[in-house]
């Protein structure tokens, strides 16, 4: 058994050091690149969201060593300061790559937001080629990928995986690209274990801190590498030690055969491109509302009443709670079942310029959003569905299975990708089309690229 033995930290350590470009398939490379340009388009759009500036603020002010950047400010700052920043601005929608799948298995879950920011930053700071950046990346993946689908893993044990494994995916990016040896490598792994965070409560209760565990998680990684290549001593079995990753932050391994089955052959990852800014929970709602909308000529003037139809789990969980904006309305927005449907209901499309202040207070989305009731779901197979009722007594109804963007059941098209990444280049209004464009062309044929200082160059003003 890996709890007793230690064989799973011992593999899982040999193929963070080991692992080689050369061995990824094509099909694997084009996903990480893809997830990297959607990743990227997300720091661009939520760069600037409401609480960011002064996040920037305050890191700037720490000082330190000038190793990494803060992409879309320009400063550089120690490597470990870069990371968490980055993400942070990438997770700001919740707009950024999700569901990290394994062997068909699928979890809860936000990877991309940690592993591309930080494989990124640190890039940058060691001069690491492409090749070293993606290959790196992929193994930070697929670290994070089997813990959250080998656990029960469920936001009710009030953990937020974003921040527990999630660091010690980044923790793996980390030890390959500061070249750390086995032992140091197998102490960071301890001593990121002590700095595994993240609570639930904080989407719970709509809060800015909702952003926080998956740049906390890069920061944890990169600091707990350091302090390894130090000479810092911790735990050998950060995963399955009595009072390990599973013993602490979840109910126990559910699937052990996961976490080393075609280790080092296959790379498993997110496996999810949102085309909502907003939790992935809602998205499915929001495909029935623009399917009713798009066929049907609707004034929200026009509509009694709009009936979301959702299991019971659903209605208990915490997108389902009471309409209210309160200190960081975009959290409210994000998270809510009500405000995503009303809002897909009124603009006929869902980006990020409607989960903007202005666009959150809008009468006519309170409007809607009164008219809303949560049911159960109709009989079949459906998911989510939505019932619109006018006053003069039509009625339409719209059912979603697989919401838009799961790979490979509804996934969305690389048109459709790319138009993100411009709807998110437009609502930020930076970077310009030309360095855009020239963006998009270097993170295509990132694996041919000496060092990633041109893509740097293009993120900041």
């Amino acid at each position: 058994m890996a709890g007793s033995s230690g064989e799973a930290m011992e593999r899982i350590i040999a193929n963070t050091l080991g692992a080689s470009f050369e061995a990824l398939d094509r099909d694997t490379v084009r996903h990480a690149k893809d997830r990297i340009i959607d990743t990227v388009g997300c720091l661009i759009g939520g760069a600037a969201d409401p609480s960011n500036p002064e996040l920037v603020g305050l890191v700037k002010k720490y000082g330190g060593q000038p190793e990494a950047t803060i992409l879309m400010y320009g400063d550089k700052v120690p490597a470990a300061y870069a990371a968490m920043v980055n993400c942070i601005l990438c997770r700001s929608f919740d707009y950024e790559p999700v569901s990290p799948v394994v062997e068909g298995h699928l979890a809860p879950g936000h990877v991309s937001g940690t592993t591309v920011m930080t494989a990124v930053s640190l890039a940058e700071a060691v001069g690491a080629s492409g090749k070293e950046l993606i290959t790196a990346m992929l193994i930070g993946d697929d670290l994070a990928s089997r813990l959250l689908n080998t656990c029960e893993f469920t936001l009710a044990l009030g953990w937020d995986g974003n921040g527990t494994a999630n660091a010690l995916g980044a923790t793996a990016i980390a030890g390959r690209l500061l070249r750390l040896d086995e032992k140091q490598l197998r102490n960071a792994f301890g001593l990121v274990l002590s700095q595994l965070s993240g609570s639930a409560q904080n989407i719970w209760e709509f809060t800015t801190a909702f952003k926080l565990p998956l740049g906390l998680a890069a920061r944890n990684a990169i600091f707990s590498a350091e302090l390894a290549a130090a000479g810092w001593t911790a735990p050998r079995d950060a995963l399955c030690g009595r009072f390990g990753y599973y013993g602490l932050f979840t109910n126990g391994i559910r699937n052990e055969e996961l976490l080393t089955k075609d280790l080092g052959q296959k790379f498993w990852s997110d496996f999810t491109f949102k085309p909502y800014p907003c939790c992935r929970g809602t998205h499915g709602l929001i495909d029935c509302a623009l399917e009713i909308v798009g066929k049907h000529e609707l004034a929200p003037t026009d509509i009694k009443v709009v009936r979301l139809h959702m299991s019971e789990d659903a209605r208990k969980g915490f997108l389902a709670q009471p309409w209210a904006i309160g200190d960081f309305p975009h959290a409210n927005a994000i998270f809510s079942f009500r405000y995503t449907v009303a809002s897909a209901l009124l603009r006929k499309s869902s980006k990020p310029e409607h989960f903007t202040e202005e666009a959150i207070r809008d009468p006519r989305v309170a409007e809607l959003i009164d008219k809303m009731e949560l049911v159960d779901l109709p009989p079949g197979e459906a998911n989510f569905a939505v019932t619109v009722v006018t006053k003069d007594g039509h009625e339409y109804q719209a059912h979603s299975k697989i919401a838009r963007g799961d790979i490979p059941g509804n996934p969305l098209s690389r048109d459709e990708l790319l138009a993100k990444f411009w709807d998110n280049v437009a609502f930020a209004g930076r970077p310009a089309r030309k360095e855009a464009e020239r963006l998009l062309d270097l993170l295509d044929r990132l694996e041919e690229l000496d060092t990633v200082n041109e893509v740097i160059d293009l993120l900041v003003p």
